[in-house]
């Protein structure tokens, strides 16, 4: 259960507003004087960019084409707030240095909400999010749900990976294992299986994420950093271990980055996320993340039919698996506690 988020009071906001705007200045000078030293180098003529990477205010960029030779950019002033995945218009400087001089219009973007309730952007132009989820930490129906909920609410069409397979033992576990990602195939997504042990499943992965830009999201500890040292040879991604205490994973990325896969295609690791917060969404919106709810939006007898116990709602006359229409319910009711 997401815990409740504390209330502060005027004196509480007064000072985090304070040292977020000492913050910004100190950056803001920060990039004035790289931006100088940068001007006075002579900075090339301007070509289209990919970010693969962003700290703080600055940027890895690399040229359209020439993947793993990042440069190390800056912003000019009034530009948005850039991430990873980002195309950018860009001039080069001396010693792998740069600045960023327009942002390209975004095709896709993944945003969550950050502890004071505003959507920040976490990268773009994606074509698939992959929701990575295993043995242990233990998938739970309403965490993927809600991961499923964020998806559907930018559009970008999300693939369930079940990785760690080799760690399933016994007929009982394969049952339930089974009964989980069914529920998912039923309505219309799709579901993989992978092992980094035995190599099961990998092969169907690099097919399918060739040609694309995908995202990996998904608890600490599920194995996606295991996943990128398979699929790209060589690059070496720092991995965690599962905490013995709590069974569940640290986190090991820090930063959104992107890699380039050896038979094209694009993958992002996103720094790990233990819940997914959808306290800015309306319950109205929730709805429309259940896939399988689409057909019966707006059928009810009441135009205010909260889909409890009215007469005549189509949802709950409708074929959807009690186990969905709880998590549904669920996020519904968590949506108060969580703002």
């Amino acid at each position: 259960m997401s815990k409740r988020k504390p209330t502060l009071n005027r004196r509480q906001n007064w000072r985090i507003k304070k040292i977020q705007d000492e913050r910004a200045g100190r950056a803001a000078r920060r990039e004035k004087k790289s931006l100088e030293q940068l001007d006075a180098n002579s900075l090339g003529p301007e070509f289209e960019g990919l970010v693969i990477a962003h700290y703080g205010v600055q940027l890895d960029v690399e040229y359209i084409g020439e993947p793993n030779n990042p440069y190390r950019c800056n912003l000019r002033a009034n530009l948005p707030a850039l991430v990873t995945g980002d195309r950018v218009v860009w001039r080069a400087g001396k010693e792998q240095s740069g600045v960023v001089v327009a942002h390209l219009p975004r095709t896709s973007e993944l945003a969550r909400p950050d502890p004071r309730g505003q959507l920040r952007p976490v990268a773009a132009n994606i074509d698939y999010i992959v929701l990575v989820i295993a043995p242990v930490p233990k998938p739970h129906g309403n965490l993927i749900d809600r991961y499923l909920v964020a998806a559907e609410a930018v559009g970008i069409e999300p693939i369930i990976l079940l990785n760690k397979t080799d760690l399933f033992n016994g007929a009982n576990e394969i049952a339930m294992k089974e009964d989980l990602l069914n529920v998912y195939r039923d309505i219309g997504y799709q579901v993989l299986e992978a092992s980094t042990v035995t190599h099961q499943g990998l092969n169907t992965l690099k097919t399918l994420l060739n040609d694309h830009t995908s995202v990996f999201v998904g608890q600490s500890g599920v194995g996606k950093s295991s996943l990128l040292n398979c699929l790209m040879p060589g690059i070496n991604v720092k991995v965690g271990a599962l905490s013995e205490n709590i069974g569940k994973g640290t986190h090991t990325t820090t930063a959104a980055h992107l890699f380039h896969m050896p038979d094209g295609g694009m993958l992002i690791d996103s720094p790990g996320i233990r819940e997914f917060g959808l306290w800015h969404m309306k319950a109205s919106e929730v709805i429309h993340g259940f896939r399988e709810f689409h057909p019966f939006i707006g059928h009810c007898r009441f135009r205010d039919c909260r889909h409890e116990q009215e007469p005549g709602c189509a949802i709950r006359t409708a074929k959807i698996t009690p186990r969905r229409m709880a998590s549904w319910r669920h996020i519904v009711k968590s949506l108060q506690k969580e703002r």
